[in-house]
């Protein structure tokens, strides 16, 4: 399933949201490899056996995703606002939203 990107590819929407993609000014060799650990935080989330290995392992996560540019400080420049999980009808993608809503019919 491929998911909704806005027009200018900053996010795509998945459960109504709007998800902040990765910086793709990012070398490929460096996101491949900030995605290897952002799965093996992932990971290590599910296997925490301990309130303070889950604490660790969520910190990795988030380290990775800011690395990705996916949360913390925006890639872009331009100076739009970050609208990062916020629902496209109540962003500066509300018309773009609204067309896709009307194709699906």
């Amino acid at each position: 399933m491929k998911y909704p990107e806005t027009p200018d590819g900053r996010y795509f929407v998945a459960k109504e949201r709007l998800w902040r993609k990765s910086n793709p000014e990012l070398p490929e060799d460096e996101r491949q490899r900030l995605v290897r650990e952002l799965m093996n935080a992932r990971r290590a989330v599910k296997d925490a056996s301990t309130e303070a290995e889950e604490k660790v392992a969520r910190a990795k996560v988030h380290e990775a995703k800011v690395a990705l540019g996916e949360r913390g400080t925006v890639w872009w420049e331009d100076g739009a606002p970050d609208e990062n999980r916020k629902h496209p009808k109540n962003t500066s993608y509300a018309d773009w939203w609204a067309g896709l809503q009307r194709e699906k019919g």
